[in-house]
């Protein structure tokens, strides 16, 4: 079982790049509706995996980071495997849609 870790521009590095484990990023703003409906979802799905690491990035308060990952609309979630992002997703998923996304 995993928690929500809060990525920031500081630790991104570590968390992120240098993971052993593949690692979702949620992209999101606290006035952003569809992030906060997608909040619970990320959070259920962290509590049932051991297979990705799970993250979420404040765009408004690591603005570097979504300017480096060309995130245009949020939510967006990316996952990231050994250092590199792999593929990405914009807009709100179910918690079974997500799971499969991730661990496909």
């Amino acid at each position: 079982m995993s928690e929500v870790l809060k990525i920031t521009n500081e630790n991104f590095e570590q968390e992120v790049l240098k993971s052993e484990k593949p690692v979702l990023i949620d992209f999101w703003a606290e006035w952003c509706g569809p992030c906060q409906t997608f909040i619970p979802i990320l959070h259920a799905y962290a509590e049932g995996t051991d297979a990705v690491k799970v993250g979420k990035v404040n765009v408004d308060e690591n603005r570097e980071l979504a300017k480096q990952f060309r995130i245009l609309s949020i939510p967006t979630v990316v996952l990231f495997k050994n250092g590199e992002a792999v593929k990405r997703h914009s807009g709100v998923m179910m918690e079974a849609e997500l799971k499969e996304w991730a661990e496909e």
